[in-house]
């Protein structure tokens, strides 16, 4: 970063315009990946900034495809930077990036830049979408997810095409969750299982792991709008396979969420079963959360798992004729986690 600035003393814009835009974009590069590592957001602003530097001199008229890939670089570092702000300002400005990009990024000249950045699009959508009500940016998230998967096969790019299932699976997830229907949720399901068939467990234990988490999720919605137990079974089972790579000492965070997971899948079995194995079980998968997330997480979501815990204990104490008068029906679906989507900047995907 530091060797980036002294060039640019001497690789001044009036001198080498070109040479100093290209220069701007290492520049940019280098902000965005250490901005990555940090908490702030002053990195990726800085990288903004030297992105639309680069962009005064690499114009579309006299280097389309250097201002295409500047344009993406641009959109995502807007997109993590939104994705560390509250507003939607930084993300609506990384698709309008994105989509430029795409204007000269043509899926018959460089096909697998244009799925890149397809995807790239599909991720600043989708998180625009989870913090919109509707569902519009939902929907065209898919849409450029299901794009890039025209060029991203699985004969040609296996994990990314694996990758880009699980991302459009998570889109289609949020879709569903907001609708009455089952549709969009079975193609999430759908989605999930087709990555898992290159995101095996031996080659990539943990993305295998994370995508059993969100099949889960998955699994549990399409159960709880179902009158059987076939689909909560499906995500009880999705949860402890993920399990066994999401182990308290290798990842103990994630291990508490797919713990708290199993735990509301579980309780949702036990409400529609007149045996206590399953509250049983879930009042286990709930204290192991809280081993852990009774001090790194909020008070509040402390006290969610606590109160489920202890409605599950009293609704067993009931069915075993000990007590009487126990809560039912505590509501679990405000509680669910879903693994965050796989999603790094088009330049290294």
């Amino acid at each position: 970063m530091t060797a980036y600035r002294e060039a640019l003393k001497e690789q001044t814009r009036e001198r080498v315009p070109l040479a100093w835009a290209m220069t701007q974009m290492n520049l940019g590069t280098a902000l965005w990946r250490l901005g990555e590592r940090e908490a702030g957001t002053g990195r990726l602003e800085d990288a903004v900034t030297a992105y639309r530097e680069a962009l005064k001199e690499q114009t579309r008229e006299r280097v389309p495809l250097a201002w295409a890939m500047t344009q993406v670089n641009l959109g995502a570092a807007l997109a993590r930077l939104g994705a560390r702000e509250t507003g939607t300002a930084r993300l609506e400005e990384a698709v309008a990036a994105f989509h430029a990009a795409l204007e000269e990024i043509r899926r018959d000249q460089v096909s697998l830049q244009w799925a890149m950045t397809q995807v790239n699009l599909g991720a600043a959508l989708a998180t625009l979408g989870a913090r919109q009500s509707g569902t519009t940016r939902l929907e065209e998230a898919v849409a450029a997810y299901r794009a890039a998967l025209e060029e991203r096969t699985r004969e040609r790019v296996p994990l990314q095409w694996a990758m880009t299932q699980m991302n459009l699976g998570t889109a289609l997830e949020m879709l569903g969750e907001r609708e009455s229907g089952t549709t969009h949720l079975e193609e999430a399901v759908a989605a999930y299982q087709s990555a898992l068939e290159e995101r095996t467990r031996d080659r990539v234990p943990l993305d295998w792991a994370m995508t059993q988490m969100n099949l889960g999720t998955a699994l549990e919605v399409l159960g709880e709008r179902e009158s059987g137990t076939v689909r909560l079974e499906e995500a009880v089972a999705a949860y402890r396979a993920a399990l066994e790579e999401r182990t308290r000492d290798r990842v103990p965070l994630d291990w508490a969420m797919t713990q708290m997971n199993l735990g509301n899948a579980l309780w949702k079995l036990g409400e529609r079963e007149s045996g206590t194995v399953r509250l049983e079980e879930a009042v286990a998968a709930w204290s192991e959360c809280l081993a852990v997330s009774t001090f790194v997480w909020p008070p509040e979501w402390v006290r969610i798992v606590e109160t489920r815990r202890d409605a599950a204990q009293a609704e067993i104490k009931r069915r075993s004729g000990n007590g009487s008068g126990g809560l039912q029906g505590v509501a679990c679906s405000a509680g669910r986690a879903r693994a965050p989507r796989r999603s790094r900047p088009g330049r290294r995907r």
